[in-house]
Parts: C-alpha cells; sequence; structure tokens
C-alpha cells in the first residue's frame, strides 16, 4: 500500500513537472497584428529578426488565446505590437499586463498609426509618451516625397534628426527617411525618455483635411516621430507612430524631397529600424560589472579595514553584449569613481588599463567612517551601471602617530625657548652681585 502511495506520489510529480511552463529563451517574440497581411508588407523587417536567431510568434492582437505568462514565468522575452488600431486586446493581455511585461525586464516595440486606438494611446501614457489625437498626421508643406498623393504626409524626415548615439540608432550617414504616421510628445524633463527621431521645423501633427482652428498637437522639432524609454531596470520601449516605417515599401523606396532634385535610390529606414530594433532587444548596448577588486597599495587583497591616509587602488572590469551573444571588454575614458560616505570626498575618472579593466590610485581621507566605492555610469543607450562596495576605514592606532607633528614646529620652538630663557635667567637673577645704593652707604659707615 506504501508502495502504491509513493508511485502515486511520483507520477502526480513529474505531471506538475511537464505542465509547468519553461522560461522563456532569449529569442522568444511574441508579434501582434492588426491583421495577418502585416506579417507580408512587413517581411524583410521580421525576416532580419529571424536571421538574428528570433523566435517569432504571429498572433492577432485581439486573439482570444492572448497570454503572456503563466504560473509567474513570462512566456517572451520581447513584444512586438504592430497592431495599431487594436481597441481592446484578446485574451488576459492588457495593457497592465504588458507594463508588467516590463517591470519584469521584457522589451517591447510599438508601431502605431494616424488610426491609433484607444489601447494604444493608454499604453503609450503609460511609457510617458502622449500620441495625437485620431486621424491626426505629421505634416511637411516643404518636406514631402515626390510620390505624396498631395496631402503633404509622406514625409521626408532627415537623419540628422537622429538622437546622437550611434547604439540607438547607427550612423547618420543613411539615406533621408520616409515616415507617414501620427506624432507623439515626450516629456523633456524625464530622464528615462529618449528621442530617437524628431521632425524638421516645418512639420506639425494634424488632422489632414481638418481646417486649422487650434493650435497643432505637436509643432516643429517638438514633434516626436520615434521615442524610447529605457526603464529603471533597464527595460526598453520603442514607440514609433509610424508603422509605415518597419514596412517592405519604405525600405526599399527611392527618395527625392518635392524642393529637391536629389534623387536617393533608397531610403535610410531599413538600416535605422534594425539599429533600433537591436537596441531595443538587448542586442547593443547592454553593459555589466564582472569583477571588483580594492586594496592597499603594494598588495593583493582587501584588508578588514582601512586607515586614513593610505594609498588604495581600486580596480573594476566591465563587459559589454556582443553582436554573436558574447560578453567582451567594454571600451571608454569616461567611466568616473567616488569614494562615498555621505557625499563624495573622492571623485576621479577611472583609468582604462586594459580589458575592459579601469584602475584608479588615490589616498584615502583623513576622515574615519563607513565609506563606499560607487561608480554610476549612465550614458545615453546603454544599460545603467550601479556598482557599490562598502568598506570601513578606522583612525590611526596610538602607536601610529607621529611623535613630532611638522606642522607644530613653532610652537615646539616657542616651548624649550621659554625653557631656555627660564634658565639663564635664573643663573643670572641667583648670582648677580647688588653694588647698588645700599651697598655703597654701608661701606662708608665701616670706615667712618
Amino acid at each position: 500500500m506504501s508502495r502504491a502511495l509513493c508511485w502515486l506520489v511520483a507520477g502526480l510529480a513529474v505531471f506538475a513537472l511537464a505542465t509547468v511552463p519553461a522560461r522563456a529563451e532569449a529569442g522568444e517574440t511574441l508579434v501582434l497584428l492588426d491583421n495577418l497581411a502585416i506579417r507580408e508588407t512587413h517581411s524583410i523587417f521580421f525576416k532580419s529578426l529571424q536571421e538574428r536567431g528570433y523566435k517569432l510568434t504571429f498572433k492577432l492582437a485581439d486573439d482570444a488565446s492572448l497570454v503572456l505568462s503563466k504560473y509567474g514565468e513570462f512566456l517572451y522575452k520581447h513584444l512586438i505590437l504592430f497592431a495599431p488600431s487594436v481597441e481592446e486586446f484578446g485574451g488576459s493581455l492588457s495593457v497592465e499586463a504588458i507594463t508588467d511585461f516590463v517591470d519584469n525586464g521584457g522589451n517591447v516595440l510599438v508601431a502605431g498609426s494616424s488610426n491609433s486606438g484607444d489601447a494604444l494611446r493608454e499604453l503609450a501614457s503609460e511609457c510617458g509618451f502622449e500620441v495625437d489625437e485620431e486621424n491626426a498626421a505629421v505634416i511637411d508643406h516643404l518636406n514631402y516625397d515626390i510620390s505624396d498623393s498631395g496631402d503633404h504626409t509622406l514625409v521626408v524626415a532627415s537623419p540628422e534628426n537622429l538622437i546622437d548615439s550611434e547604439i540607438v540608432v547607427g550612423k547618420k550617414s543613411v539615406g533621408p527617411l520616409l515616415y507617414k504616421g501620427t506624432g507623439l510628445l515626450a516629456d523633456k524633463e524625464n530622464p528615462l525618455v529618449l528621442q530617437l527621431l524628431t521632425a524638421d521645423s516645418t512639420a506639425y501633427s494634424y488632422v489632414p483635411d481638418a481646417p486649422i482652428k487650434e493650435y497643432p498637437h505637436a509643432v516643429g522639432k517638438g514633434t516626436l516621430l520615434i521615442a524610447a524609454l529605457q526603464a529603471r531596470n533597464n527595460a526598453r520601449v520603442v514607440f514609433s507612430g509610424s508603422l509605415y516605417f518597419f514596412s517592405d515599401e519604405a525600405f526599399l523606396s527611392s527618395v527625392q524631397r518635392a524642393q529637391d532634385e536629389k534623387l536617393h535610390s533608397k531610403s535610410g529606414n531599413q538600416d535605422v529600424a534594425t539599429s533600433i530594433s537591436q537596441w531595443v532587444f538587448g542586442e547593443n548596448g547592454v553593459i555589466r560589472v564582472r569583477s571588483v577588486k580594492h586594496f592597499k597599495e603594494g598588495e593583493s587583497q582587501p584588508p578588514a579595514a582601512y586607515t586614513i591616509t593610505e594609498p588604495v587602488v581600486y580596480t573594476i572590469e566591465i563587459e559589454t553584449l556582443a553582436a554573436d551573444g558574447k560578453w567582451q571588454p567594454f571600451q571608454a575614458n569616461d567611466v568616473q569613481l567616488e569614494f562615498v560616505r555621505i557625499d563624495p570626498f573622492v571623485r576621479t575618472t577611472l583609468n582604462h588599463i586594459g580589458g575592459g579593466r579601469y584602475q584608479a590610485k588615490f589616498k584615502i581621507p583623513d576622515v574615519y567612517g563607513v565609506y563606499q566605492f560607487k561608480v554610476d555610469y549612465d550614458r545615453i543607450g546603454y544599460t545603467h551601471l550601479y556598482s557599490t562596495t562598502q568598506v570601513s576605514v578606522r583612525p590611526l592606532t596610538h602607536t601610529q602617530y607621529e611623535r613630532f607633528i611638522p606642522s607644530a614646529y613653532p610652537y615646539y620652538v616657542s616651548a624649550f625657548s621659554m625653557m631656555v630663557g627660564m634658565f639663564l635667567f635664573s643663573i643670572i637673577f641667583l648670582h648677580f652681585k647688588d653694588d647698588g645704593p645700599s651697598g655703597k652707604v654701608a661701606t662708608d659707615k665701616k670706615s667712618q
């Protein structure tokens, strides 16, 4: 009876393990579409992802079977939302579920359009962006392509308007960019938001067929075309106001501004879209701390506690994730170290000594307490690198103090000079013979 019970328990355990989903692999990506035709119209972009090792799962955005996680484990590492017009997600998927996905380290790429639905607007709001009203589009009466239908919504954006970060958007030497979609706004004071692509100063966002009776939602360079968010947990979100930007047509089309006779055989959309996808899915700009070492100069192991004014050596090794998925040494010349108690007592730039190792040598301040070696590296395009190591700094022991302090030499001289002066005065006072007037009178009386 007991043996049968054991077999039953073992069978249930195996069944339970078999039904629990495995953790999502690095390339597992859920792609949500408005319709399956988008899979064909954007085939070049999806093919480039698959060639880089991503496993794409295509589903309609209103599919009743949609689910991001089971039993507390997320089934995907990345999410692509190419469903601008969706009003409500299907299954258990919702804006709250997507924000929870981001809070747990998931990356999201979203593309909207002039007909963006409420779901995408709410998601954009949660990420720090604001999408223009329904049917609004970015209009530029000077910078539009000659193939435009007449409402000047097929905007030609200059590569110079890309963010100055090659890690995020690639090189700016690409051709002009084609954009057809709505405008975005972002809070410029939000340190987590990145403005990847802005419109020219002649652009604005409004409903093309409607007379302009009020100030447009976005005007000039304040009109965002593509924006990004890098959360505090280093999860990344990219929001584009144009689904057309990632299409095969935009990738392969020639570009010619209406006011310019120069014809570009190919737009720069494919290069920029590839760079953006590499960044948002963590292929570029990911750095980490491999090791941290600190010790007194001349030694190799950290002491139990440092003593004030001791020379110290701090070394940190930083790695970056390469395109092939392997970690390699990170190279930069602006990594700084702070030696902090409450406020920084020492702030210095680390010297790159090769192999991704950075080193600083300094003297511990003449103030004892509990300190931290802190490296806080936050640069555009890179994940936030934060490393702290706590150490204790004690005062000198009674055997370590100097017998004579150089700064007190004047006081030593004054003390010894006072002693010498007192000695001389005593000798003179005790052995000086008085030949004053009283002595002369006494001598005269004896003579009489």
